[in-house]
């Protein structure tokens, strides 16, 4: 017997749930599966366990430049990371259960908990039984990439997920990778209290970035004593009396790197190995995420492939746009598309990186005459005030049509402050718009109109 519903959604990540809710509410019947922690990667093992521990390393970060403000902790700063885990896993927990709760009690929803398997086009088993939909939307996110290096099935490892499930301070974590994941939890385990090394294949960090951005950021996190192993070409593992031994051959320095722990930070995989996409008729691409167009349908067009999986774009607010552009199109009228979207993240080292457009090396390539603008945080009054002068501010634009074309903002709330670039760029408006604007004082952002006015062009 085949149960029927109008629509089964299989991951109940950042756009599953949503997904279900409006359609439920336009009075469709949906199968929702999920197969082990509602809330997907952001809830379980990405946003907000992360978050909520950098916060924590922020205050214990703080609490130690206490002289600096003025005041006396009354001697050491010690951490607690017992505590520091309970924290992270009550808000894990609390943001879980809260999204759980709302599938369990919506109207018209059936929630399976177990693992999904296309059985054809229109069937999925899950847990013995066979279910059916006029369409599918699949939300499985990814995972860790463990790369088959050299002995890395000889040692221990960590993953962004299993390290969140420690409770102790590592006394030297070698974190091998220099991107957006592995500097998160440099800094943060630095701050903790552990020796960190880094290792990074590549000649610079976050390699994606702008070289001056690279560097900057490199600077920061030396200063609080993380160490880098730039350029290892060949990495390989073995175990070693301290814990684990990772072996680098580097253009200079030591060709062996011992630590107590590793955590790999080398990228994402998406988790759709297991889904029997093959039987669905779903195509996938080299490195296994599914291929979608620009409205999110996959080679099935009543299948669509939402978040992490289908990869076009690797953050929460990209899966939750996804939700968007199909519900959009599917139930509004609303013609949306995935190339609508601006480029947009941070980086949440302390201070945040935040990012809009392009970079200002795409945009040199791009063949545009272009402007740019920089002002160092230590002359933003705000950061001044705060005690908190590292960094600095880029923004880049189209010579000729004035219109902006991206941003690199490095320091204190630089998270928050490029979305007034983002939404400047989404009302393709001229920079002269925010030129003349009148921004509050004291403030970060009412330096961007400054950055603006200061915009030179280069060769």
């Amino acid at each position: 017997m085949t149960r029927k519903f109008d629509a089964i959604i299989i991951g109940a990540g950042q756009a599953g749930p949503s997904m279900a809710g409006r359609l439920t509410a336009a009075g469709q019947t949906v199968a929702m599966i999920e197969r082990k922690f509602f809330g997907g990667t952001c809830v379980n093992t990405g946003c907000k366990p992360t978050k909520t521990m950098v916060a924590s390393a922020y205050a214990a970060h703080l609490a130690r430049r206490a002289a600096d403000y003025g005041f006396s902790t009354g001697g050491d700063v010690g951490m607690d990371m017992k505590a520091v885990k309970a924290r992270k896993d009550k808000v894990t927990l609390d943001s879980r259960s809260g999204t759980e709760g709302w599938l369990d009690g919506m109207e018209r929803c059936t929630v399976f908990r177990g693992h999904a398997t296309f059985l054809s086009p229109h069937e999925v088993s899950v847990n013995g039984e066979t279910i059916s939909a006029g369409r599918i939307f699949i939300n499985v996110g990814g995972r860790a990439n463990v790369p088959n290096m050299p002995g890395i099935h000889k040692v221990s490892y960590l993953t962004n997920s299993t390290i969140m499930d420690i409770d102790f301070l590592p006394e030297h974590l070698v974190i091998v990778g220099g991107s957006y994941i592995g500097l998160e939890f440099a800094q943060m385990y630095r701050r903790f209290g552990s020796r960190v090394t880094v290792v990074e294949k590549g000649p610079r960090l976050i390699g994606r970035e702008d070289p001056d951005i690279s560097d900057a950021i490199k600077a920061i996190l030396e200063e609080e004593g993380i160490a880098f192993r730039l350029d290892a070409e060949c990495i390989s593992f073995s175990p070693h009396a301290d814990g684990v031994c990772v072996h680098v051959d580097c253009k200079s320095g030591d060709r062996d790197v011992p630590g107590t722990h590793v955590l790999l930070a080398i990228g994402r995989v998406p988790n759709t190995d297991d889904l029997g996409l093959d039987k669905a008729g779903v195509k996938i691409d080299e490195r296994g995420y599914i291929a979608v167009d620009d409205e999110l349908r996959t080679s099935q067009p009543h299948i669509y492939a939402l978040g992490d999986c289908n990869g076009r774009g690797a953050f929460t607010h990209t899966a939750y746009n996804d939700f968007e552009i199909v519900a959009a199109n599917l139930l509004d009228g609303d013609s949306r598309r995935v190339s609508d979207r601006k480029t947009a993240y941070a980086l949440y080292i302390d201070p945040p990186l935040g990012r809009a457009g392009m970079t200002e090396t795409e945009a040199r390539k791009s063949g545009r005459k272009i402007l740019v603008g920089t002002r160092q945080m230590t002359q933003v009054g705000r950061a001044v005030e705060r005690g908190e002068t590292k960094g600095f501010m880029k923004i880049v634009a189209d010579a000729d049509t004035k219109e902006l074309l991206g941003a690199a903002l490095l320091g204190a709330s630089g998270d928050e402050v490029v979305h007034g670039i983002l939404d400047l760029m989404y009302a393709r408006a001229p920079y002269t718009v925010m030129q003349r604007m009148v921004p509050i004082h004291p403030t970060v952002s009412e330096l961007l109109p400054t950055v603006i006015a200061d915009m030179k062009p280069v060769a």
